[in-house]
C-alpha cells in the first residue's frame, strides 16, 4: 500500500491522464504514452526487486522528476502554448524524430567513440606512467611542476590551429585535441595520488627491501589508485566536452556534429533529439566507469 501512495505514482497518473485526455486539435501522443509506461515499468521493477529503502526512495525521486518535467513540457508546448513553438517543439514530435533518426545517430556514435576512445586511451597510456614517475621522483617533480602549472590550465581548443597545420589528417588533429583535454587531469591527479600515499607504507616497503619495480606496482600504484580514478573520471568528462570541438575539425558525422549541424539550420526538433541522445550516451558511459572504479577500488571496502 505504501508503494502505491508515492509522489511518483501520483505524478504518473496525472501525466497519463493529461496525455490521454482528448482534444479537438491534436491526436493522442502515443509515443509519449509508451515512454511514460516504460518509465513506470522500470520504476516499479526497481522498487519491487530491491529491499533497500534508500534505493527505493532514490528511484521514486528520479521517476517523479522525470514525470514532472514531461508534464511541464507537454502542457507548455501542447495544451497552453507557453513556450515558443520553434525553439521548443512538442515532446511527441521529438520522440517521433528520435525513433526516425536513431539509425543515423548510432552510425555517428560509432565514429565519435572511435575519436573519443583513441584520444582518451592515448592520454591514459602516457599520463599514468609519467604521473607515477614524476610523483615518485622528487627531483623530477621539482623540474616538471612549474611547466604543469603553466600548460595544464590552457584550454585544449587553442591547439586546434596547430593540430590542423602539423598533423597529417583532420582525424589525427581531432584525436590530439581530445588527448590534450584528457592528459592533464590524469597526470595531475596521479602525481597528487603518489604524494598522498601514507609515508609509513613506503617506509615499510623499503624496510622489506622491495625492488623498485615491485614497490611501484605493489605499493605506489594501488596507493595512488583512488586519486588516479578521480583523474580518469575528470579526463573522461573533459574528453566528452572536447569531442564536440574535435568533430568540428573537418568531420561530417558524429553526435556532436549532429547537434551543431542542425543548429546551424535552426532545426531545433533535431537539436533536442541530438541532446537527448548525447545525454543517454553520457549516462551509459558514466555508469560503466563507475562500475569499473568500484571494481578497481574494491579492496577499500
Amino acid at each position: 500500500m505504501k508503494l502505491l501512495l508515492t509522489i511518483a505514482n501520483a505524478l504518473f497518473i496525472l501525466l497519463l491522464t493529461s496525455l490521454a485526455w482528448p482534444t479537438a486539435v491534436d491526436a493522442r501522443p502515443y509515443y509519449l504514452i509508451v515512454l511514460v509506461l516504460v518509465i513506470q515499468g522500470i520504476y516499479l521493477a526497481r522498487t519491487l526487486l530491491t529491499g533497500d529503502e534508500s534505493a527505493r526512495s532514490s528511484a521514486g525521486d528520479v521517476a517523479a522528476t522525470v514525470y514532472l518535467f514531461l508534464l511541464f513540457w507537454f502542457l507548455a508546448t501542447g495544451r497552453f502554448l507557453i513556450l515558443d513553438k520553434m525553439l521548443f517543439p512538442k515532446p511527441e514530435i521529438v520522440l517521433q524524430l528520435f525513433v526516425t533518426e536513431l539509425p543515423d545517430m548510432l552510425k555517428g556514435l560509432v565514429k565519435s567513440l572511435i575519436l573519443l576512445v583513441s584520444g582518451y586511451l592515448l592520454a591514459l597510456g602516457t599520463a599514468l606512467p609519467l604521473g607515477l614517475l614524476v610523483g615518485w621522483r622528487a627531483r623530477l617533480f621539482k623540474a616538471v611542476n612549474p611547466f604543469t602549472k603553466v600548460l595544464g590550465p590552457i584550454p585544449p581548443i587553442v591547439y586546434i590551429p596547430y593540430a590542423i597545420a602539423l598533423l597529417p589528417s583532420f582525424r589525427a588533429a581531432s584525436i590530439f585535441v581530445i588527448f590534450i583535454g584528457a592528459f592533464w587531469p590524469i597526470f595531475i591527479n596521479t602525481v597528487n595520488g603518489v604524494f598522498n600515499i601514507p609515508k609509513g607504507l613506503i617506509d615499510s616497503g623499503r624496510v622489506l627491501n622491495l625492488k623498485e619495480r615491485t614497490m611501484m606496482f605493489r605499493v605506489i600504484l594501488p596507493g595512488a589508485m583512488p586519486s588516479i580514478c578521480t583523474g580518469a573520471t575528470l579526463a573522461l568528462v573533459f574528453s566528452l566536452v572536447m569531442l564536440t570541438a574535435a568533430e568540428l575539425i573537418g568531420a561530417n558525422s558524429g553526435i556532436g556534429w549532429y547537434v551543431k549541424n542542425f543548429a546551424d539550420f535552426a532545426d531545433y526538433p533535431r537539436v533536442i533529439v541530438g541532446i537527448i541522445f548525447i545525454s543517454i550516451v553520457v549516462t551509459a558511459i558514466t555508469w560503466g566507469t563507475e562500475r569499473l572504479e568500484r571494481h578497481l577500488l574494491r579492496w577499500r571496502n
